[in-house]
């Protein structure tokens, strides 16, 4: 079982999510915006990280540079509405592992989940 932090400011988006995280098997943190995960990344180190852009306080960008080293530590997946091309490869550039899109597919989010925690060599 592998520990997912799940950061969104929609309550409602981040319930589905850690609803679907949970569904796979896994535990869940959740945070309702960046600067509470990054206060959590103090205590906790996630397996992985599902991120969304677009946050008051704090944004997804901003967490990813907040995380600095830590990215290639804890794999990122970022899950968005925005489905410019640009905004994918900013993520990626980053250090995002992978950019999903809103609404969440629950398959494809326990895919790239199994994938991402694969890579990284947790049997999850």
């Amino acid at each position: 079982m592998s520990l997912i932090m799940v950061v969104d400011d929609s309550w409602l988006q981040r319930a589905t999510i850690a609803g679907i995280v949970r569904a796979g098997g896994h535990t869940v943190v959740e945070a309702e915006d960046g600067r509470k995960a990054i206060e959590l990344l103090a205590s906790v180190t996630p397996d992985c990280i599902c991120l969304d852009l677009l946050m008051p306080n704090m944004d997804g960008f901003q967490v990813l540079e907040a995380m600095g080293r830590r990215v290639r530590e804890i794999p990122v997946i970022v899950l968005t509405a925005d489905i410019q091309t640009t905004t994918t490869a900013r993520c990626l550039e980053y250090g995002a592992v992978a950019v999903s899109n809103k609404p969440i597919n629950g398959e494809n989010l326990l895919r790239l989940l199994k994938g991402v925690l694969a890579d990284k060599g947790k049997t999850g």
